[in-house]
């Protein structure tokens, strides 16, 4: 039992009495950031092997740089989580492995509350990543709970490197923009999830 057996959006749902709203989008339109040119530099060189790239090159390729740019913009205030284990409740299948998890806390050893973003790494159609996104989300929002810290929403984010797609998780209603974001451009991207990190404490 893991984050991976959410293989559908009605799994998740039953599981944790869920209600989904599907629309657009729910991020208001925000400023673009510009990357920093180190970021400019790296994506110049990756994105053009994207296509062919496996799901772990392109998210080691692609994703990690752009949310390492969002931890640069926000004066390394926020840590990044790669790989890292985040289990909840094993017993209700709330454990495993998360792509990456952004934390307003400034602590990179441990994770602390409360974490904010979580981002599903997937290489071809985003919609088989929603029911593992959901579920991690609803991990992070018990997890900032115990903690004493729970932020009203969380943010979740399903990326192929060169598509994003954004939810939230408000209480018991688990928000989807059905609109994929393409990349390149960076500039919407980092705008988003820059928004998010600040909206989500």
């Amino acid at each position: 039992m893991s984050y991976s057996q959410f293989t559908s959006i009605g799994k998740v749902k039953e599981a944790f009495g869920l209600k989904t709203q599907e629309g657009g989008r729910f991020i208001p339109v925000i400023e673009k950031i510009e990357p920093s040119a180190t970021l400019k530099a790296y994506l110049e060189e990756s994105l053009p092997l994207a296509g062919s790239a496996s799901e772990k090159a392109r998210s080691e390729g692609i994703i990690y740089p752009v949310l390492l740019e969002v931890r640069r913009i926000l004066d390394r205030q926020i840590s990044l989580f790669s790989g890292e284990d985040f289990t909840v409740d094993e017993s209700v299948g709330l454990n495993g492995i998360c792509d990456f998890l952004l934390s307003s806390s400034p602590e990179v050893l441990e994770i602390e509350a409360p974490v904010i973003v979580i981002v599903e790494a997937k290489k071809a159609d985003l919609r088989t990543g929603l029911g593992q996104c959901i579920a991690e989300m609803v991990a992070a929002q018990r997890f900032n709970a115990a903690k004493n810290n729970p932020p009203s929403v969380i943010y979740g984010v399903i990326s192929s490197g060169t598509q994003w797609r954004f939810l939230k998780l408000e209480g018991d209603t688990v928000t989807i923009d059905l609109m994929d974001y393409a990349l390149p451009p960076v500039e919407e991207i980092l705008g988003m999830l820059v928004w998010m990190m600040k909206n989500g404490r």
